[in-house]
């Protein structure tokens, strides 16, 4: 009993080579996460650094915004409310420029989704004649930066008397935001199985029947990504939105911070306050639909 207690012992024990090869495979993957470590900590720090100023100067006073301090030695939550109650010339409009950009937002994430599923729907689905070839033309856009589009952008929309009107912002918006939308779409819309449109036809679905009950469930997922990408981009358009718009009651919330820079003495304090709020609700919106926006974007990116 003891012979084979001891053999069994001997046979457990790792040979020199093992231990050696188990050594070389810690000190490989340690290796690495040190990489990782080395690369993610700067990474961490050039993202959080500027979320952390952002924060410092909305809870410090005007006279200890610029000290220089780590924090604030008195906190408050006065900026907070001088921007709610608009308290202050640059903040007269705060809730209806904070309104417009709500929905300039909302319509022009209704109106990518509902121009780039239909097109989706008739390129991959239906083979429209010539729908790639319109697909990738649309893409072609991409090549001219966005800046160059503005000067266009504007005079087609004077030519409209579009000017001054959320319209023209939001079809703007929707202008930058369908190509991509579709090529999104059209690539997670081909990974959907052929034997389900076949079956759906075989039962005596039409074309409507088939997009609303086999094609718009299949593609929830990949539609929410697209329209929040969509929303966001609006959400967050400066330079179509300062062009297209003018009045004070009219332009959203981005293009009235920078009103802020106008001014010899700015108030950083409310300036950085109300940039903080304006940032929440994308931020909420992410995180709501990070799943979807993660499954949603990236798929078709890899053919099975």
């Amino acid at each position: 009993m003891s012979t084979t207690t001891a053999r069994a012992s001997l046979a457990a024990t790792p040979s020199p080579e093992e231990r050696s090869a188990a050594r070389t495979n810690w000190l490989r993957a340690a290796g690495t996460e040190a990489k990782l470590l080395l690369i993610g900590i700067p990474v961490l720090l050039w993202t959080v650094i500027p979320i952390y100023h952002l924060v410092l100067f909305a809870i410090s006073p005007k006279q200890d915004a610029m000290s220089g301090a780590l924090f604030p030695a008195h906190p408050t939550l006065q900026n907070f409310k001088i921007v709610f109650g608009q308290n202050h010339y640059f903040l007269s409009n705060f809730w209806q420029q904070f309104w417009n950009s709500a929905v300039i937002a909302f319509a022009t994430g209704v109106l990518t989704l509902l121009i780039a599923t239909a097109a989706a729907f008739a390129i991959s689905r239906l083979k429209v004649k010539g729908g790639r070839t319109v697909m990738n033309m649309a893409l072609f856009t991409y090549f001219i930066p966005a800046a160059f589009l503005a000067v266009p952008m504007y005079k087609t929309m004077g030519a409209y008397g579009l000017l001054n009107s959320k319209w023209a912002l939001i079809l703007a918006m929707v202008t930058i935001a369908s190509p991509y939308a579709i090529w999104v779409l059209k690539q997670a819309s081909d990974k959907l199985p052929v034997e389900l449109d076949e079956a759906a036809i075989m039962d005596g679905a039409s074309p409507p029947q088939l997009f609303r009950f086999v094609y718009l469930p299949l593609m929830v997922p990949s539609l929410v990504a697209i329209g929040v990408y969509a929303l966001l981009l609006a959400w967050n358009e400066y330079l179509f939105a300062f062009l297209l718009l003018s009045r004070d009651t009219d332009v959203t919330l981005p293009v009235a911070l920078g009103s802020f820079l106008a001014a010899d003495d700015s108030p950083w304090e409310l300036l950085m306050t109300t940039g903080l709020i304006y940032a929440l609700p994308p931020a909420a919106i992410y995180y709501v639909f990070k799943r979807y926006m993660v499954g949603g974007l990236t798929a078709g990116a890899v053919k099975s």
